[in-house]
């Protein structure tokens, strides 16, 4: 054991090797041993730059060092072992291997087992001997010291306190260079052991999906041996139904067939009789007897000939069982093609099928595994705008399920007017089932016409409620409460009150240059302009000027001058009504409004006509409901005053 300790002793420190460096000569050397080598050869140096080489203490071979320094050396994890296992076969005791180096260290030394360390923080005089010293400050503190200036709290958890030593040693135990290497291996070592422990969690889920694994194999494979002693037992009973019936279909063909044959053998039998008569009568020699019996004779075999036919028993070949065959093909096919039934695969949602009113949708798919499709599923819920689809279908809460469908279509009801939406086909069998890709369908809007009742005595509407034009000879009209008067508000609404969901529709202005569209509560004033109150919102052109106007307050809005068509999408549950310029896909702005009545779409016109269009999926431009960066320009116009002289 002695010569053994003597090859795994450190020629610096003259202990076993602690952490060992193989170095390139071969020989080894502690890896604190080689740090002080560097430590007194960077104290012995005027340069300050880093030792990059040093000898071998054993052979004097110049060890070079690249730039991670002694961290670019190789462990000797093979000495390391060997050490770990001396160690473990040596008694424990005060001199044994497995004693620490610092507790060897500390103890051997002369230095620090007669010299007295005193405390260099005590006011008091003499100073109480010191019970640790701080590598990190490099003061000796005494306990009462210590414990007033290292509480149990940041920063000072990362100072590193050692047994007392004197200031001559701490040059051997501290480096500026390398003065966070501690904390840094703390930190890994943390980041290490939690690591284990993930690895450790892996491995305990790893190991029981292996347990329920060897549990489902075992648990099929009964199955498998139970449904095919099943299939075998029908088999044995079906095999004994059919060989009895082919006993009883012998027996029966048999005794027909005996029936027959008696028959057959009693017609030779009277067939023989009368041929031996015959031949009798015709050895007869005296021809009166002759002429006696043989009329007799004569009339009875003219009657056997005559009926011979009939005696003749009829034959029937089928009855040797020349047609009862046994065809088991389809039934070998179906046995030979055996096996686990597996999830069908995603069906696919034919979009181009796909047909929508203002409140249904009908969804068509298509699926490669039709046969063994036993039902579809259809999932469906309001498109957020939600990037992530897997949060989203996630949110199950949200989504609406129809079951047990078995054709390849569905009609969806009581959707919300031009709204979009996620659907999901799920194919479903006995062994699971299987998701469509989401497809985005969405509802038209809730089509309207212009109310006759509502609009303006000087106001024309089509026969088809769809237009509308500026005729000041039409004065025919009786006044009603509702419709809309007074000088100026040649105003008109859609015959229909929206309090939920989304509707997009447009309106085409022509060459019309003065005009307010939007939207109203039934409550607001019939004769006064749309959007002069706050029961109104409207888009405007007033000549060249395009404002946006809500309770007598405008803005103006960035628009072509030659626009034709205007686009708008009121969004009663989001609160949003918003304007665009459909024919350039632009976003022109949107009134935030806390609805809290139903609103009608409402329209004045003070030259040219305009024209509905309404009934409208929202354009794929708008990307509902996040709107795009309207053109609008925050300030007053500056004919707000001055709105009447246009008009």
């Amino acid at each position: 054991m002695e010569t053994l300790e003597s090859e795994l002793t450190c020629p610096i420190c003259l202990e076993l090797f602690e952490d060992p460096l193989l170095l390139p000569c071969a020989h080894s050397l502690c890896f604190s041993c080689a740090h002080r080598i560097l430590v007194s050869s960077c104290s012995s140096s005027e340069s300050i730059e880093p030792i990059a080489a040093f000898q071998c203490p054993t052979c004097r071979y110049v060890i070079s060092l690249n730039h991670r320094g002694l961290e670019g050396l190789k462990r000797n994890v093979t000495l390391q072992n060997i050490i770990d296992r001396f160690q473990k076969a040596s008694l424990s005791g005060p001199n044994s291997p497995s004693e620490s180096r610092r507790e060897r260290t500390y103890r051997k030394s002369p230095a620090m087992s007669s010299e007295r360390i005193a405390c260099q923080f005590c006011e008091q005089d003499p100073p109480r001997d010191a019970v640790k010293t701080c590598i990190t400050c490099e003061v000796s503190y005494c306990d009462r010291c210590l414990r007033a200036t290292h509480p149990n709290k940041k920063p000072f958890t990362s100072h590193r306190l050692v047994e007392p030593v004197p200031d001559t040693h701490f040059r051997g135990l501290t480096c500026l260079e390398h003065e966070n290497e501690k904390q840094t291996l703390e930190t890994n070592l943390t980041n290490l052991v939690k690591r284990n422990s993930e690895l450790e969690n892996q491995m305990a889920k790893l190991i029981q999906i292996c347990q329920q694994v060897e549990v489902n194999t075992a648990m099929h494979e009964a199955k498998l041996m139970e449904e095919c002693d099943e299939l075998m037992e029908i088999i044995r009973q079906r095999k004994q139904v059919i060989a009895v019936k082919i006993k009883e279909t012998k027996v029966m063909k048999l005794r027909k067939l005996a029936q027959q044959v008696a028959n057959c053998r009693q017609c030779l039998e009277r067939s023989t009789v009368l041929i031996n008569q015959a031949e009798h009568i015709l050895k007869e020699n005296d021809h009166a007897r002759f002429l006696q019996t043989a009329r007799n004779v004569a009339e009875r075999v003219a009657m056997a000939t005559a009926s011979s036919q009939v005696l003749i028993p009829d034959i029937n070949f089928n009855d040797a069982f020349e047609n009862f065959a046994l065809d088991f093909s389809r039934e070998k096919k179906l046995l030979e093609g055996l096996d686990y039934l597996t999830a069908p695969n995603p069906p696919s949602v034919r979009e181009e099928l796909c047909t929508a009113s203002h409140d249904t949708i009908t969804v068509h798919w298509i699926s490669e595994d039709e046969f063994s499709v036993s039902s579809y599923e259809l999932q469906y819920t309001i498109f957020t705008g939600q990037a992530n689809f897997i949060s989203l279908y996630n949110s199950m809460d949200s989504w609406m399920i129809v079951p047990n469908i078995k054709q390849n279509h569905y009609t969806v009801h009581g959707l919300q007017s031009g709204t979009r939406y996620i659907f999901l086909v799920k194919a479903i069998n006995q062994a699971g089932s299987r998701n469509s890709e989401p497809a985005r369908l969405k509802t038209n809007s809730q089509p309207f016409k212009l109310d006759p009742k509502m609009a303006h005595k000087k106001l024309k509407l089509s026969n088809d409620g769809l237009q509308m034009e500026k005729d000041e000879s039409s004065l025919k009209k009786s006044h009603t409460p509702e419709r809309f008067s007074g000088t100026g508000c040649y105003g008109a609404a859609g015959n229909i009150f929206i309090d939920s969901g989304c509707h997009y529709w447009e309106v085409m202005v022509g060459s019309s240059t003065w005009y307010a569209i939007g939207i109203a509560y039934k409550s607001a004033p019939k004769n006064e302009w749309i959007g002069k109150n706050s029961s109104s919102w409207v888009f405007s052109r007033c000549s060249s000027n395009f404002v946006v106007r809500h309770n007598n307050k405008e803005m103006l809005v960035d628009v072509h001058p030659q626009m034709k068509r205007l686009g708008i999408l009121l969004d009663y549950d989001n609160n949003a009504l918003s304007f665009y310029d459909p024919a350039s896909s632009l976003h022109l702005h949107t009134f935030s409004i806390a609805f809290i009545l139903p609103v009608c779409p409402t329209f004045t016109l003070w030259n040219k006509s305009l024209m509905i269009l309404s009934g409208l999926p929202a354009p794929d431009f708008i990307d509902y409901p996040e709107q795009q960066e309207c053109n609008c320009r925050p300030q007053e116009s500056p004919y707000v005053s001055g709105m009447k002289a246009c008009h």
